[in-house]
């Protein structure tokens, strides 16, 4: 698998010279990693979906001395 990319390439390598119980540590935390974006990605999806249907409860009269802090 040619990579192109110097730093993917860097961290191969060093991949490749760890132990195999170290190995294993280093698949879990790219999964890790893999799950926490997807799941930021999520929230912001969902609070991207909910700005239209809030806005009604963002943006009135009462609430406008708010907008100013």
């Amino acid at each position: 698998m040619p990579t192109k990319n110097p730093q993917k390439k860097a961290l191969i390598e060093k991949i490749e010279e760890l132990p195999p119980e170290t190995v294993n540590e280093v698949a879990q935390f790219v999964e890790f990693l893999t799950y926490r974006d997807e799941d930021r990605r999520l929230v912001k999806a969902a609070m991207k979906l909910s700005e239209g249907s809030l806005r009604k409860v963002w943006d009135n009269p009462n609430d406008a001395v708010f907008d100013k802090l």
